[in-house]
């Protein structure tokens, strides 16, 4: 390791600078993090979804919708992380976010057993929240990819 210099050299002379320099002006100008502003709410959706079990107390009521809503809530909440880590790769997967909203509505039904009205107004109102938000999410990359590829003619 002797031959490592710890001095700050200039980065003109890496052989990829020029696409280096294009990638972060694409990134900064927003081709990649287009759904940053949506990122919290969408993992604090998945979070919530995750421990409504026990917000709620139907932990014994509903064993099955129990597991369901820990699943369907640490889904929604990896989207969410992996849009914050590699937002440039997961803009295609934003509908996702909407499908597993719109499944988690229908499932309070389709797994759960007669559930109460607060089950019914949790999983509704969160569900609801991840359809619209996926869709915002999924509307804003939409739009910015289409910025992009005018941009780039």
């Amino acid at each position: 390791m002797s031959n490592v210099s710890h001095t700050r050299s200039d980065i003109s002379s890496h052989p990829d600078a020029t696409e280096m320099r294009a990638r972060h002006d694409r990134v900064m100008r927003g081709g990649g993090r287009s759904t940053a502003f949506a990122d919290a709410p969408v993992f604090l959706v998945g979070l919530y979804c995750a421990v409504s079990p026990w917000v709620l107390h139907f932990t014994a009521s509903q064993p099955s919708l129990v597991v369901h809503n820990v699943v369907i809530g640490i889904a929604i909440a990896v989207l969410a992380l992996c849009f914050t880590a590699i937002p440039e790769r997961m803009a295609g997967m934003s509908l996702a976010i909407s499908a597993l909203g719109g499944w988690l509505i229908a499932s309070t039904w389709i797994v759960g057993s007669s559930p109460d009205t607060g089950v019914i107004l949790s999983n509704v109102i969160a569900g609801g929240l991840a359809v619209v938000l996926g869709a915002v999410c999924s509307g804003v990359a939409v739009m910015n990819k289409r910025k992009l590829s005018r941009a780039a003619r």
